[in-house]
């Protein structure tokens, strides 16, 4: 449904002034008019109005402690059965979206409000696009990983993980690229956690979230009386990480003129607040992160050519989910094990036809829709693992697509991560499977190869040699 003038109408309900401006301008940018609300009665007042008819999603702040969003959804999902409604609540608030899931919410999003991550939870909510990628799995589940805990074994996954590693050791800024929700933000929490520097802050700029006209003064801070509205003296989130890391996600949403000023602290390692007398030398480590290729940026004149290779003195890149897709099982088990750790969940197996439904999933929003899934699908469940019927978004967009690495041959297949089929339907090669085992291997034993043989059934010394036959890279895989 769409409002006369082919606009999406949002309901918005926040007793907050600024964040009702911020989201209403953040939705106009896809077309979406907001109404908004103060509170719960002026909400389902709303609901009998001709705006409240030709709503198309619900937005709800969980504003106060005390607040009783669970039973404000109930009612509004009684009222509107399978009208969309997304939760905003503050970082760490995994209870209180709980239990506004179970009473009927969409999903929900983590306060300060992303605006991508908006647009994409309306976009998914309407079914304009699949995405499912509400938020990233640091945010949801904080706990960061080192390099032997982040699960995966394809090639192309291990290599770029051994050259983050490598690079981890050293002071230079890298550059991390890959589509949204391929885990960009987890490997740079590795590589600060492997570096020198795993004692000092890591400070997370989102780029793309902040107006171009502030860039500056979140960067590089400002003295008080500096411009309009500069009430007090800020320290940038440069000198925030002193000592440590600054991770500038999405550094393609950059503005041009902020690019020039970054440059000149990346040449100088000096910041100059505004307004300042002075300058203030910082010694921080710059890991950059784009859904872009950032190359292709600078060819189009959105991306300065003299940054781009200050950024990119090392560049990994994150190959997507549908690439990978024998790491999903594990990966699954693995993210399920983490959220049976948040307030209110449990741990929850997971059945072999659930596994091979979501191995034949093409996954566009990556592992984060992947960990949406699972969450959405952990919080409803009220058996003791997960089925095929827990994902029934997943399983009505799968349907009628070819299905991934041969499943369509049988779920059992590929049950352990591993690919047996070739998309024309034959067999793989004996050497490829055998191959893509050790590297499974590997991957899910850490590297420690003792254990690795023994769990294969044979000797280190054939283990060895099985490696140097395949031409497979320890290190990388």
């Amino acid at each position: 449904m769409m409002t006369r003038n082919g606009q999406r109408l949002l309901m918005l309900i926040d007793d907050e002034p600024a964040q009702r401006r911020l989201v209403t301008a953040i939705a106009a940018r896809r077309g979406w008019r907001t109404v908004c609300a103060g509170d719960g009665e002026t909400a389902l007042a709303t609901l009998g109005t001709p705006d409240g008819m030709a709503l198309d999603a619900i937005v709800l702040d969980h504003w106060a402690p005390d607040f009783d969003a669970a039973g404000l959804i109930a009612e509004l999902r009684a009222n509107r059965p399978m009208l969309p409604i997304l939760l905003l609540t503050a970082n760490g608030s995994v209870a209180a979206a709980v239990s506004a899931m179970r009473a009927g919410a969409t999903d929900f999003l983590v306060k300060p409000l992303a605006p991508e991550r908006l647009l994409a939870a309306l976009d998914t909510a309407v079914g304009a696009k699949v995405g499912g990628e509400l938020r990233p799995l640091t945010e949801k589940m904080g706990a960061n990983l080192a390099f032997d805990e982040i699960v995966g074994s394809a090639p192309q996954f291990r290599a770029a993980l051994a050259i983050a590693a490598k690079a981890a050791r050293a002071r230079v800024p890298v550059l991390i690229e890959g589509e949204s929700g391929v885990g960009k933000e987890v490997v740079a929490e590795a590589i600060h956690a492997a570096s020198p520097r795993h004692a000092k802050p890591m400070v997370r700029v989102n780029c793309g979230a902040i107006p171009a006209n502030l860039v500056e003064s979140e960067l590089f801070g400002h003295e008080k009386g500096a411009f309009t509205g500069a009430f007090e003296r800020k320290i940038g989130r440069f000198q925030e990480a002193e000592g440590g890391t600054i991770l500038l996600d999405e550094i393609g949403e950059m503005p041009l003129e902020a690019q020039v000023k970054l440059l000149r602290v990346l040449q100088s390692g000096e910041v100059h607040p505004i307004g300042a007398r002075h300058v203030s030398e910082v010694d921080v480590r710059v890991i950059a992160a784009t859904n872009k290729t950032l190359l292709t940026e600078v060819e189009e004149g959105r991306f300065r050519e003299d940054l781009y290779y200050r950024l990119n003195v090392v560049q990994v890149t994150i190959p997507p989910l549908r690439e990978r897709a024998g790491d999903i099982a594990p990966l699954a088990r693995h993210l399920l094990a983490r959220i049976a750790e948040q307030p209110g969940l449990r741990p929850l197996g997971i059945t072999d036809d659930a596994i091979a439904l979501l191995a034949g999933y093409d996954w566009p929003g990556n592992v984060r829709q992947l960990q949406n899934a699972l969450f959405r699908a952990a919080v409803l469940c009220d058996g003791d693992a997960l089925t095929r019927a827990d994902f029934p978004q997943i399983a009505q967009l799968s349907e009628g697509r070819p299905i991934a690495g041969g499943m369509a041959h049988g779920g059992a297949a590929s049950g352990a991560g591993i690919t047996l089929f070739r998309s024309d339907g034959n067999l793989r090669a004996l050497d490829e499977i055998e191959a893509d085992v050790i590297r499974l291997a590997i991957g899910h034993y850490r590297g420690r190869m003792t254990e690795v043989a023994r769990r294969l059934g044979i000797g280190r010394s054939t283990l060895y040699r099985k490696l140097g036959e395949l031409g497979i890279d320890q290190n990388a895989a």
